[in-house]
């Protein structure tokens, strides 16, 4: 093993510098969902064939490496989230394990040779036995933690709004052990009278009376909530406190940086900060999943409104002249020009100018008009979710020349080109659907946008999609 020399002492250079701290409950929570998928697997299948053959031994084996891996990637057993939010994150993480079996069955023709019955049986009945255990150990948990665990005294370093979120966080969270005593400030400049009234709690002292700080209050533990630009203070302080026998902890204030996606991982020891990331690109197997849920979900879609697809494009035709199907450039993934389907709202017309369809727009006929209230008119979209240029949740795309008015106008707008365009997105659930006429308006699209790539996910998705048809009659669509 290569060993570096520091000032500080040796340092093996193989050791991660991001470790996964998980903590006793998580595994022990891990291994009871494991012990479930098995046993309930195990049970419905005795019951239905009074045995337990080759293949379902194999299904189970799957499924236990498909719960392994999915929740860990999906922070399933957080601490911090509350009951509800545990349940939904439970939910959609099996869900995607529920997927990924799916997937492996049709891919190796092997589905017939399982029971439909006990597998909507394990589906249903898995999910509530995690759902009861998550619960019975979470409170076996916090009882353990108030009869048997010792406080960490700390401090935080630092009086900006990143110590008071930080602070917030850390008393406001049970399951942690951390209790904040009180602020220190970082520089020498004094805080004015109302600063002080709105620390949540006392401020302590200074930074240079930091090491009597934390010998008089006994503190096991320092956060240090300073901007990277402060590097060479906590450099200085990291210094200073290696003889105190008190855990340091930086928190960088990055987050008052326009991010997009942003991750932290490391390659080789090195910590490596995503500023701005594609999911595209950083979370491959759940873009993998979200790609063939596309795909499945459209070709039923498409056969489902065939006779209402019909319908509309007989009255179409018989309204006003030119094609049933209209097809216009826009930006897909990484601002590549896709061709868009829509059914034809609008007479023939030259869409060279940026002219939103308005209220009373002449260019909009009757059948264009109720199709366009009533979104019907994106049904033909499913077909390019099928050729992959469309995901069914992202970002509307809009149209090119709409892109090249708006790009240099609002901050951020052609970063909506990270991920795939959709038939449907956050936007669209949160009440910006129709006409932008105003500024203001495209900009909150991009805000929800941005936002919807910066938190995507599996569930998110199937949260859009779920309140997509309440949000599909609107008063702003001409």
């Amino acid at each position: 093993m290569n060993i570096s020399v520091t000032p500080y002492g040796t340092v093996a250079r193989k050791r991660r510098l991001l470790n996964n701290h998980e903590s006793l409950a998580f595994w022990v929570q891990h291994f009871a969902d494991l012990v479930i998928v098995f046993g309930t697997l195990f049970v419905f299948t005795f019951l239905k064939i009074g045995d337990f053959p080759t293949n379902y031994r194999l299904l189970a084996v799957v499924a236990i490496l498909c719960v392994w891996i999915i929740y860990r990637r999906r922070g399933v057993y957080r601490q911090s989230l509350g009951f509800y939010k545990s349940a939904f994150r439970l939910l959609t993480a099996w869900f995607q394990v529920l997927l990924m079996l799916a997937l492996i069955g049709f891919v190796t023709k092997s589905g017939e040779s399982f029971s439909r019955e006990v597998l909507i049986e394990w589906a249903v009945a898995g999910y509530i036995s995690q759902l009861i255990s998550m619960n019975i150990l979470g409170r076996l948990y916090k009882r353990y933690k108030v009869m048997f665990s010792r406080e960490i005294p700390s401090l935080v370093l630092g009086t900006g709004d990143l110590a008071h979120t930080l602070v917030n966080n850390l008393n406001g969270n049970g399951w942690l052990p951390d209790r904040v005593l009180g602020f220190v400030q970082a520089d020498d400049d004094p805080l004015a009278d109302d600063e002080k009234r709105h620390l949540p709690l006392p401020l302590l002292g200074r930074a240079e009376n930091l090491r009597q700080l934390i010998i008089d209050n006994n503190i096991r533990r320092v956060y240090v909530a300073l901007p990277v630009a402060e590097s060479s203070i906590i450099e200085a302080l990291h210094i200073n406190l290696l003889d105190m026998n008190v855990d340091v902890i930086w928190v960088p204030d990055i987050f008052g940086l326009s991010l997009l996606n942003h991750s932290v991982r490391e390659v080789a020891g090195m910590p490596l900060i995503s500023l701005n990331e594609s999911p595209m690109t950083s979370r491959r197997s759940q873009i993998l999943i979200k790609n063939t849920m596309d795909k499945v979900l459209a070709a039923l879609a498409l056969i489902a409104f065939s006779p209402l697809m019909c319908v509309i494009a007989l009255l179409i035709k018989r309204e006003s002249e030119g094609p049933v199907f209209f097809k216009q450039d826009r930006h897909g993934f990484d601002g590549k020009i896709i061709k868009v389907w829509k059914f034809r709202s609008m007479r023939l017309h030259d869409d060279a100018e940026v002219k939103q369809a308005t209220k009373g727009d002449s260019r909009v006929t009757k059948i264009g008009a109720f199709i366009r209230r009533t979104s019907i008119d994106e049904l033909p979209q499913f077909i390019n979710v099928l050729q992959g240029s469309m995901s069914l949740v992202g970002p509307r795309p809009h149209a090119v020349a709409h892109n090249n008015y708006y790009s240099d106008k609002v901050n951020a707008y052609l970063a909506r080109h990270r991920v795939k365009p959709g038939i449907t997105g956050l936007a669209q659930i949160s009440g910006f659907r129709g006409e932008t006429d105003t500024l203001d308006k495209m900009e909150k699209r991009v805000e929800f946008d941005l936002a919807y790539i910066n938190n995507w996910s599996l569930g998110l998705d199937l949260k859009i999609l779920i309140k997509t048809p309440i949000s599909l009659v609107s008063k702003d669509i001409y």
